[in-house]
């Protein structure tokens, strides 16, 4: 079988671990075997057993990653999350797995390569879009994922990318030049997106992040499989 397994990153709230379904039914849909994995010290067996990771939504991650302090806006995922996905991420990399992060999923990655945010973007950021609800255009610029072009999403975020992680390259701007999407350059497949593609399966823009995230986790798959028999 060569559906390619993606490991899905859990929250945690109070005594529960916490996943939208929508994730999990947009792998499956583009061909993918999604497995739930949540926070623990296990970041290399996990790395190790699955073909991807997709970073999903969730509140915020603790501005003392990126040196800042906090501003009284800011929700915190707790930290175990973001410990364990930072490591996680970490991993993939070394190994070089496909990942996908969305909305919160797209800002840790970028923290994770020395980035910042901007914590709240109302109160630090010029913009006469609403980020935190409804949609905005956003425009696509050339890259090696999706089409390229003006598109309609969704929007649910009040923080952003401010500045680049080292290595990523951004390839999709609001009109308020906010960077809704990057990629890194020298990788197969490290992708951040601020909307959320899950939501919009209708739609053929999402539809295509999945499968271009899925045929990638299938490439590597194929190619492990290759040298494990070799």
């Amino acid at each position: 079988m060569n559906n390619p397994i993606v490991g899905i990153t859990m929250d945690i709230e109070g005594e529960y671990l916490r996943i939208k379904h929508r994730y999990s039914a947009s792998i499956i849909k583009a061909g993918g075997m999604p497995v739930f994995i949540p926070p623990s010290e296990n970041a290399v067996f996990y790395a190790e057993i699955i073909d991807a990771l997709l970073i999903p939504g969730g509140r915020d991650i603790d501005p003392s990653y990126y040196h800042e302090d906090i501003l009284p806006q800011v929700k915190l995922v707790p930290r175990e999350r973001s410990d364990f996905e930072i490591s996680l991420l970490r991993e993939m990399i070394k190994r070089h797995k496909p990942v996908l992060g969305i909305c919160y999923g797209m800002q840790l990655v970028n923290v994770a390569f020395g980035g910042t945010l901007y914590q709240d973007i109302e109160s630090q950021l010029s913009s006469d879009i609403n980020h935190r609800k409804g949609y905005h255009k956003i425009v696509i610029e050339e890259n090696r994922f999706i089409e390229k072009g003006e598109f309609s999403v969704n929007s649910t975020h009040y923080q952003a990318v401010k500045e680049l992680g080292t290595g990523l390259v951004g390839f999709a701007f609001s009109t308020d030049k906010l960077i809704e999407a990057f990629y890194r350059n020298d990788y197969p497949f490290l992708v951040g997106v601020q909307w959320h593609p899950e939501r919009l399966l209708g739609d053929k823009l999402s539809l295509k992040l999945f499968q271009a995230f899925i045929a990638a986790s299938r490439g590597r798959k194929s190619a492990e499989a290759i040298k494990n028999s070799g």
